[in-house]
């Protein structure tokens, strides 16, 4: 039975992996190549920590707790320097209960074997007549599951720490959804 389980795993291994090369081979994630994306998260944290993650947002989001709405639009642009990794850039717009939030995103995404992104960023905003802005360290990591040559849905999880102690110091755990154009 431990045979025929270590075969198994093998064999789904050797499959993702084939998979993987015939994807590396269309050149979604090949030098010179664009990504274009967009994201939706889903924070794990409530009240006043989930309406903070959606301060700096360049995705789409929707949030209410306790009366205050805030909503989300968003998208990040990237452009691969080498096979496998994209420099990002991400811009937004939220709404955070009528006051205007202008956010950003710098970093890098790279896709292990063509196939299992992760990413490093930094993203803050900034918030008329607030006295501190967030910033975040942000960590993801999912998979890509292409659906022709030139999209891709990625799910994923993500951490932000906060990197303003003064704006806040919890971190934020989230599940994400991305949708991605390749070309």
């Amino acid at each position: 039975m431990k045979k025929l389980i270590l075969l198994s795993i093998f064999a789904i291994f050797a499959i993702a992996s084939i998979n993987a090369q015939e994807l590396a081979a269309n050149g979604q994630t090949s030098k010179g190549k664009w990504l274009i994306e967009a994201n939706t998260g889903f924070s794990a944290g409530g009240g006043e920590v989930g309406l903070m993650q959606h301060t700096a947002n360049t995705g789409f989001g929707l949030v209410s707790v306790d009366g205050t709405t805030i909503w989300s639009l968003g998208a990040e642009g990237g452009y691969f320097v080498m096979d496998d990794l994209a420099i990002k850039a991400g811009l937004g717009y939220t709404d955070y209960d009528g006051e205007s939030v202008f956010s950003y995103k710098l970093g890098a995404k790279y896709y292990i074997i063509s196939q299992i992104p992760v990413q490093v960023d930094v993203n803050g905003a900034s918030i008329k007549d607030f006295d501190e802005n967030p910033l975040w360290l942000g960590l993801q990591g999912g998979y890509a599951i292409f659906l022709g040559e030139n999209v891709s849905i990625e799910p994923g999880l993500r951490y932000s720490m906060s990197l303003n102690e003064d704006f806040t110091d919890e971190g934020i755990f989230e599940v994400r959804i991305g949708f991605a154009l390749h070309f």
